[in-house]
């Protein structure tokens, strides 16, 4: 008997650890994309396949548990809910300059066995009984003073990105992440491990991030996957956005090796894609929202420089001339691992803004004020500001 007891035991932790762990896991974010002034997108990734969604109520509206929140599904494909690891909700119908509690719901994939048998596991959520609900907050209709900071060139030091996230100010309004977080993505998870789910954490989902490819971004067996990790406003790794008067074009600037370098296998087609992405650009400088703003802005991973790689004299043919013609106010670029300025008199490229090249696994603070002046200033691993200047 006692025996049978034992076992009984035994038998019945296991079923209650196998029960526990019967749900779908989040392994990286949230994290927030497309916010605006009525709406954002909530991304994050579960450790097996899963339906989602996220429940949403207004800040301050009583216990989470006082009444039942809305709920926003994943949009579907084609007529098909999403079943999958990386998930995209967004949530609409908001008020401007808005805070909102969020969490995150999930059903897991537990069996697809035919296509009238498929089996989840429970429902799993982001706790909101023991902890606080995530909190996100819409756009305002018009900044004054608008802050953010840049990130570029960290190549998987995943412990110093953290560093230099947590050493952020509170006032910033979103972060860019401006190419090379890797330094290849031979697997979808190096993405997660290497850089986003510590990004993600640090900002808590209730920050945006911005994130644009570097060169390293392009290489790798899954390096395809990369975009499918953010949700864009073009679907595509290069996008617009804008806050209030200020307006943000964010590039892709390609690979800095012509396409047919021995180093590339013969698998890239980078000039073509190039072409078309300044296809758009025109469209965006030719917009309303860009030319009513008062300050516009682009981040581009690689720099242009008229006597650098083929990557550089790619920024500098297709993307320049646009951008010249439109009136831009500063270029921010990482890529070189080294800090420079160029203005329009230095002769290193056909630019007539400003291009300001972030160093390396280190911290750009920008603070855009309503005079005009655009203030810089970077900060290493340690907190010191190595650069300090005003545009």
């Amino acid at each position: 008997m006692k025996r049978f007891s034992l076992m009984l035991a035994a038998v019945s932790a296991f079923c209650l650890q196998a029960y526990a762990g019967n749900a779908a896991r989040v392994v990286c974010g949230p994290y927030l994309q497309n916010v605006s002034c009525d709406s954002f997108t909530v991304v994050w990734e579960t450790d097996i396949d899963a339906i989602a969604w996220v429940e949403v109520a207004p800040d301050g509206d009583g216990h989470w548990y006082n009444r039942k929140r809305e709920a926003f599904r994943e949009e579907g494909v084609n007529g098909l809910r999403p079943l999958g690891k990386v998930h995209k909700v967004t949530v609409s119908g908001l008020k401007p300059g808005t805070a909102y509690r969020y969490r995150l719901m999930m059903k897991g994939l537990e069996a697809y066995e035919s296509a009238v048998d498929v089996r989840y596991t429970r429902v799993s959520g982001s706790d909101v009984y023991r902890k606080k609900p995530f909190i996100a907050r819409t756009l305002k209709e018009r900044y004054d003073t608008l802050r953010f900071c840049v990130l570029n060139d960290i190549h998987e030091k995943d412990s110093l990105l953290g560093v230099l996230l947590d050493a952020r100010r509170p006032s910033e309004e979103f972060v860019v992440f401006n190419g090379d977080m890797t330094s290849s993505i031979m697997s979808a998870d190096r993405i997660r491990e290497c850089w986003l789910a510590t990004a993600s954490a640090s900002l808590k989902g209730g920050l945006p991030l911005y994130a644009f490819r570097g060169n390293h971004e392009y290489r790798g067996r899954d390096a395809m996957l990369w975009p499918g990790r953010f949700a864009t406003p073009t679907a595509r790794p290069y996008f617009s956005f804008s806050y209030g008067r200020y307006f943000f074009i964010g590039l892709d600037s390609g690979e800095d090796k012509p396409d047919d370098d021995i180093e590339y296998c013969g698998l890239y087609d980078t000039l073509p894609y190039l072409q078309q992405e300044a296809e758009w650009l025109r469209e965006v400088v030719s917009s309303k929202e860009f030319l009513e703003a008062e300050r516009r802005i682009v981040f581009s991973h690689i720099p242009p420089d008229s006597n650098g790689w083929q990557g550089n004299r790619n920024v500098c043919e297709l993307f320049v001339p646009v951008l010249n013609e439109a009136g831009i106010d500063l270029m921010i670029c990482g890529h070189t691992h080294s800090y420079r300025l160029d203005t329009p008199d230095s002769g290193i490229s056909p630019a007539e803004f400003p291009v300001l090249i972030n160093p390396a696994a280190q911290r750009l603070e920008v603070t855009l004020a309503p005079d005009g002046v655009t203030e810089l200033r970077i900060f290493d691993g340690n907190g010191a500001m190595t650069h300090s200047l005003k545009l």
